[in-house]
């Protein structure tokens, strides 16, 4: 897979401190590492590959696993029995709990060689700060239960978790045949009611329309990831991803990170799809009139290429009388999304109040 014989450096995410040699951990207020034992704080500083910055890899030699052995690295992740994520550990860990569904795992001791991050969205709001948005949301919700809101106010920390995600380069151009239709009208006598009337009828007129569009996408943003459901992280959406920096693994001091599980091929697959819907609504915009056919559309793509990120992800997976409550919020926005809880007595509540309400109404209606 890689063009040396040299193994891939394992991930390291354990920073001891200078002062007292407890563990460092990431500190999104100051955006450096801090000992939480004795307060201790260093700026994190890069090593010469982390240097180089939030350089692009080429697509192509990556399919054909051609990636130098510099890409790659080593990391021990084991999968939770339960929602099946890939889960992150430091060396020295064997066992923990999913943070995706609050179910205990342990750890195995094999490693896998994979990709590595090219760049990092560091955590922007802390854990105060993520369980603030998380019961602001729940506060809004007004038929989840209230028992359910107290528990995630005064209950568990909350994770913080790096999740894995593919971006996505290429220069394009479409050649496509269609149709452009314009629309005239003309009129028609029809009778309504026994009298003759004239009316307008749309028609249109279709003319042959070909030629070529082109576009570059630039970090077409594809999550890496089945752990959580689609419709959440879409939700979490829009990343601003100009605030990504060079992958440092100081910035996962303290937190998880989940190895990816959609890879890089199937990655690409669903960032095509997207890019195929904009090329249709530009080749539409291309042919012009008033509506249009598209018959054919050949894309040819050119300079292709990809990035492994990870983007920051509070959660808060909490076992509420027996059902399981999973709650994310953007690290970057304070976005919150998740299951939506319903509390049954509000909700006969809410039916009987209105039961009341229309019987009132229908009694003075009778009035």
């Amino acid at each position: 897979m890689a063009e040396t014989s040299a193994p891939p450096a394992p991930l390291e995410h354990r920073f001891p401190c200078t002062n007292c040699g407890a563990d460092y951990r990431f500190d999104p207020a100051t955006g450096m590492l801090r000992c939480d034992h004795c307060g201790q704080t260093e700026a994190i500083t890069a090593t010469t590959w982390e240097s180089a910055g939030l350089r692009e890899l080429d697509l192509e030699r990556a399919l054909s696993q051609e990636l130098p052995a510099p890409e790659l690295v080593e990391v021990r992740l084991v999968s939770c029995p339960n929602c099946g994520a890939q889960i992150e550990f430091a060396p020295d860990s064997h066992a923990s709990e999913c943070p995706f569904c609050a179910t205990p795992v342990v750890t195995d001791t094999g490693a896998q060689r994979r990709i590595k991050p090219r760049g990092v969205m560091a955590f922007a709001l802390d854990e105060p700060s993520a369980r603030q948005a998380m019961t602001g949301w729940l506060g809004r919700l007004w038929f989840a239960p209230n028992g359910l809101r107290e528990f995630a106010r005064s209950g568990r920390r909350m994770q913080g978790v790096y999740v894995p995600y593919w971006t996505f380069d290429a220069d394009t151009r479409s050649f496509y045949d269609g149709e452009r239709g314009t629309v005239y009208y003309t009129t028609r006598t029809v009778t309504r009611n026994g009298r003759r009337v004239e009316e307008r009828v749309a028609n249109v007129r279709w003319s042959p329309a070909s030629g070529t569009v082109t576009r570059f996408f630039d970090d077409v943003l594809v999550l890496a990831s089945h752990s959580l459901p689609k419709r959440y992280t879409d939700a979490l959406e829009p990343w601003d991803l100009e605030a990504l920096a060079p992958y440092r693994p100081q910035y996962l001091a303290g937190f998880h990170a989940e190895g990816y599980t959609v890879d890089l091929g199937d990655g690409y697959s669903e960032a095509r799809a997207r890019m195929q819907q904009v090329i249709e609504s530009d080749v539409r915009h291309d042919i012009g009139g008033d509506r249009q056919r598209v018959h054919r559309i050949e894309t040819q793509i050119s300079d292709a290429t990809f990035k492994h990120v990870l983007l920051p992800v509070w959660m808060a997976a909490y076992k509420y009388r027996g059902k399981t409550y999973r709650l994310v919020v953007n690290g970057q926005s304070g976005r919150v999304q998740g299951e939506r809880p319903w509390s049954v007595v509000k909700i006969l509540f809410a039916l009987l109040a209105g039961a009341i309400l229309l019987g009132i109404f229908a009694y003075f209606g009778n009035q």
